[in-house]
């Protein structure tokens, strides 16, 4: 795949991050921000302590939730881009869009599914502002080691498949993945400091939105970036109705 081809694909992933940063800022602000809400309306009436907002709590539900969202986007939609490039072809004969929708599925596994498991979401008010350092360095590690994996998995099934056949090479590669997730669950520290009198309901509501937010995330960049590099990389002929031109019977 030459340079201008690999150009036009990360542009074109970074549209893709935009349009599903959008669909992925309607789910966080009609998912999302609502148990936000009233995770701080809880840690307002058990707490004793009230600070200045230096950031309004409105200016936070909106141009700061866009800008995230959106900046998000637009950069994971670059780096898949570039990953997808590398890996079209490569993964087995599956089409640009197919393609697409596969590594955006792998990457959401990987990226964020893997880390949440070991170290899910919490809202607002959830969490010793003194470990915030030491949970955010877990997470990120969580997430490197998951992706380090993920590739390790994809190259390894690509190298078991000549001998032992696709479905076996791909039943073991996921295997071996998941062991050694296991074992990164079982040897990284657990961190739980989720009041005990915080609602049960809640957290599950807020853990479950992040999730959703991630899920539109990734599947709308999948559906979107899979039909823009497909018309890039096999655009279709042009017809003599469609360029103009009248075919002359002879």
């Amino acid at each position: 795949m030459n340079s201008a081809t690999v150009r036009n694909l990360l542009v074109r992933g970074m549209l893709a991050g935009l349009g599903a940063g959008l669909l992925a800022l309607v789910a966080a602000y009609f998912l999302g921000e609502p148990s936000v809400d009233s995770a701080i309306s809880f840690e307002e009436a058990h707490s004793h302590e009230h600070e200045m907002e230096i950031v309004s709590r409105s200016l936070q539900s909106t141009a700061g939730l866009a800008t995230g969202v959106l900046v998000y986007g637009v950069a994971f939609g670059g780096i898949a881009a570039l990953a997808f490039a590398f890996a079209l072809g490569r993964v087995g004969r599956f089409s640009p869009r197919a393609t697409a929708l596969l590594l955006s599925g792998c990457a959401l596994l990987a990226v964020y599914v893997v880390p949440f498991l070991k170290y899910p979401a919490n809202p607002p008010s959830v969490g010793n502002p003194d470990t915030i350092g030491k949970r955010t360095t877990l997470y990120f590690l969580m997430m490197v080691l998951s992706v380090l994996l993920a590739i390790g998995a994809t190259i390894l099934g690509k190298r078991l498949a000549p001998r032992i056949g696709t479905w076996y090479a791909t039943v073991g590669a996921v295997a071996a993945f998941a062991v050694v997730i296991g074992l990164a669950y079982a040897f990284l520290p657990v961190i739980n400091e989720v009041p005990k009198d915080f609602p049960a309901s809640l957290l599950w509501r807020f853990r479950l939105s992040a999730l959703a937010i991630q899920t539109v995330l990734w599947g709308g960049f999948g559906l979107v970036f899979g039909e823009l590099a497909e018309r890039l990389l096999n655009p279709k002929p042009v017809t003599a109705a469609a360029s103009g031109r009248v075919a002359v019977p002879s």
